[in-house]
């Protein structure tokens, strides 16, 4: 039986795939569970934070996406480890806030829990801007900046750019399942430029987060 070490469980978490922990005990030789995670105590390892984290993976800097995050086919991770600490983080860092709605949208889980979680631990704080709750940082100044930027996103959401209407909804019934963050990735580099702020206020305006739910356009 070959020698078992910490290096064993890295080189295969270092792939482009997720692995159980079945498949990590198979890198290790079929080591026990209580072994393996063992050895996974000694690598810079994540869980995914959907599938009850059923899938591991190597915490390489390098993959996380613009909000810290990282897809490998059907499990999802996050630089913070813990969706308890992802939400938090990413309400602080966000440009405008987030809605609950664009937040599962970009995660890809209900999120709705952990808000409030976070409101009654006062991480984060929650206002109602055009009719719409909205989470914002708990940092005034911060706060004060997302706001004014939610604002002028709703502003624009009411009556946005008919060219980039046309572009977002084509976008959608070409990828009817596709997130607001996933069409952002498909229309990178288009003329005239189509950004997750404007698919997210073309969304808004014209409640596109119920047809992508429901899986595209009738007919589509």
């Amino acid at each position: 039986m070959p020698k078992r070490t910490p290096e064993m469980l890295a080189e295969a978490l270092a792939g482009s795939r997720p692995l159980t922990l079945d498949q990590l005990r198979a890198a290790l030789a079929d080591a026990s569970p209580a072994t393996t995670f063992r050895y996974l105590r000694q690598v810079d390892y994540l869980r995914s934070y959907n599938h009850n984290g059923r899938f591991y993976t190597l915490a390489d800097p390098q993959r996380f996406d613009h909000y810290g995050l990282l897809s490998l086919g059907p499990a999802r991770f996050s630089r913070d480890r813990t969706l308890t600490a992802t939400v938090p983080r990413l309400v602080r860092e966000a440009d405008a806030g987030w809605t609950s709605k664009e937040l599962q949208s970009l995660l890809h889980v209900q999120v709705r829990s952990l808000l409030i979680s976070a409101l009654r631990q006062s991480l984060i704080r929650r206002e109602r801007i055009h009719g719409v709750f909205v989470y914002l940082s708990r940092d005034p100044s911060v706060s004060d900046r997302q706001r004014q930027a939610r604002q002028h996103r709703m502003a624009l959401a009411s009556d946005p750019d008919p060219a980039v209407v046309i572009e977002v909804l084509l976008a959608v019934i070409r990828s009817p399942s596709a997130s607001p963050v996933q069409l952002a990735r498909h229309l990178q580099g288009h003329s005239p430029p189509v950004g997750l702020s404007d698919i997210t206020a073309v969304f808004a305006r014209y409640d596109l987060h119920r047809v992508v739910e429901k899986g595209g356009p009738a007919g589509c």
